[in-house]
């Protein structure tokens, strides 16, 4: 009998809203991943999506942790319904100066 996979739950999978800028004051985009480790250096090596490699949106400046993939994944509708405004003042109060953070291998 042929060995099944094992299930995987979505309420036991970390989640991460995150959002990624041009520049200071550029581009915004909002994503979510349960990866953020795996996800961001695919954006920088333009496979993340097409918008972010069209437009160099690769500098990560906010992210959130969620215990839930599931509340993670509300959070980035709930973000990318905001106002840019309200993007900007959630963005400088984790990181004022847009500074890239993420801090993986060879970036």
């Amino acid at each position: 009998m042929p060995t099944q996979a094992p299930r995987v739950s979505l309420a036991a999978m970390t989640g991460y809203v995150y959002m990624l800028a041009s520049q200071k004051g550029g581009t915004i985009y909002t994503g979510v991943t349960s990866d953020l480790a795996r996800r961001i250096p695919e954006h920088k090596a333009g496979i993340g999506s097409r918008f972010t490699a069209r437009y160099g949106v690769v500098r990560l400046v906010w992210y959130e942790e969620h215990f839930d993939i599931r509340d993670a994944i509300d959070r980035e509708k709930a973000v990318k319904r905001w106002r840019r405004d309200w993007k900007i003042v959630l963005i400088e109060k984790m990181n004022p100066d847009w500074e890239e953070l993420f801090r993986g291998t060879g970036w």
